[in-house]
């Protein structure tokens, strides 16, 4: 049993009449009629509550694994058994990482024939992967006199795996098939000479090329079809994710090392939709993750498994090993796009032998990330000197991540600087640019 809000002001009241009663002998006897018409209240109220057994029952609905990076809806079904109408306080136990305190929501379910229920959903949105706990419900009721509240725990613990963005994976399917792509980004490549080899025939849908259209056909059906072509198929993608202390930096709460995993399982989905094969490597001191290029069906849960465990480490990162063991792994010649973080002109120029290395064996495509957050300060005003002096600091980092661009173009390697926001859009645009223009490998 919890005394409510309004039972305390009820109560005052009380004793401020009793109190008056010394000096205004009527109050007296207002202040006893109310001491007795608070507690008739409170009992009555009691009975009301505790005269059933399980008087509400709670229902959690969340799906068993959560989305890293995205809103996953959680929603709680609440039933009543009494017969009249009550009001809720409810309190779902969410895991402790999310660290917030307002999980917390009112609901009245009215009188009704059979069981009244209501539905009470909000959203999560986890930032590591991992298994998440959540607790029990906790529902506080009490009826129209709102005097005090009985306490129900319900509903039982229940553990969620949070696993990279497979969201996004429906989003970009969904977007694919009413041919909105371009709403979230994705640039439509103008398919360039004789890279491309007739497929079939199809009607017009908006978006298609003009120049595709089939004439012939379309005088015989009276409607516009286009041609469809195809690119060339079965070559080898592969998303290298370093998990060095890099790729330890957090924006928006997610590290680097999060927004490559998504963006690696986004494009190995857009990879096999292309009738290409996907594959993945980690690595650190060593090549730790290998998964074989393939467009099996079970691939991309493959992918999805491996990826779920990654974690980055706190030593440096050995590109040696990694081209000594990736000749091992990976001999036909394929696209390989790293993941990784530079955080200066001179890091970049002690892994530079070996990213050459890797680029005359395979096509290498070298992601590092922009700081946003720098940038946006470069664009803030000075006022004082030390401001000025800190603006210099600001402005030769963010000179030396376009120095890196130009090196790495400097000697044959393709390179994409770009921000954890945009980056899942970045790396299909450049892959689809890659895939248009026939330099995949």
């Amino acid at each position: 049993m919890f005394l409510t809000k309004r039972f305390y002001i009820a109560l005052t009241i009380t004793i401020l009449a009793v109190a008056m009663g010394y000096v205004f002998p009527v109050m007296f006897v207002i202040g006893k009629a109310l001491v007795f018409t608070l507690l008739a209240a409170v009992l009555t109220e009691l009975a009301m509550l505790y005269y059933k057994w399980q008087g509400i029952d709670a229902a959690r609905t969340c799906s068993q694994r959560f989305s890293n990076g995205d809103d996953n809806e959680v929603s709680v079904r609440l039933t009543s058994r009494y017969p009249f109408r009550v009001n809720m306080q409810v309190i779902d136990e969410i895991p402790p990482i999310f660290q917030r305190r307002d999980v917390s929501y009112s609901a009245t379910l009215p009188t009704a024939t059979g069981m009244p229920s209501t539905v009470i959903s909000y959203t999560l949105r986890p930032v590591r992967r991992g298994v998440y706990g959540f607790g029990h419900v906790l529902v506080f009721v009490s009826t129209r006199i709102g005097l005090v509240q009985r306490r129900y725990v319900l509903d039982e613990p229940v553990d969620v795996m949070v696993f990279p963005s497979y969201l996004m994976l429906n989003k970009y399917e969904l977007l694919a098939m009413s041919d909105k792509l371009r709403d979230l980004g994705i640039k439509k490549i103008r398919r360039a000479g004789n890279n491309t080899e007739y497929e079939q025939i199809k009607e017009y849908v908006q978006g298609d090329e003009y120049r595709t259209i089939n004439w012939k056909a379309t005088a015989r059906r009276h409607q516009l079809m286009v041609n469809i072509y195809r690119d060339e198929r079965s070559q080898q993608v592969y998303n290298v994710i370093d998990k060095g202390r890099v790729m330890q930096q957090a924006f928006n709460g997610m590290t680097l090392l999060d927004y490559a995993i998504n963006a690696s399982l986004v494009l190995s989905y857009v990879t096999m939709k292309r009738e290409d094969k996907a594959g993945l490597i980690t690595f650190a001191n060593r090549l730790d993750t290998h998964v074989a290029a393939s467009r099996q069906p079970g691939q991309m849960q493959m992918i999805l498994q491996s990826l779920y465990s990654q974690e980055t480490v706190f030593g440096e990162t050995d590109y040696s090993a990694l081209c000594v063991q990736l000749g091992k792994h990976v001999t036909k010649r394929s696209l390989m796009v790293l993941y990784t973080n530079f955080s200066g002109l001179i890091e970049m120029e002690r892994q530079l032998p070996f990213l050459k290395l890797l680029n005359s064996r395979h096509r290498l495509l070298v992601v590092f990330f922009e700081d946003r957050e720098l940038n946006d300060y470069v664009d803030t005003p000075t006022k004082t000197t030390e401001d000025y002096y800190r603006h210099v600091i600001a402005e030769k980092f963010v000179y030396e991540k376009r120095m890196i661009v130009s090196r790495l173009k400097q000697h044959g390697i393709l390179s994409l600087l770009t921000t954890p926001e945009k980056l899942s859009i970045d790396v299909i645009n450049k892959y689809l640019e890659l895939k248009q223009r026939q330099t995949v490998v």
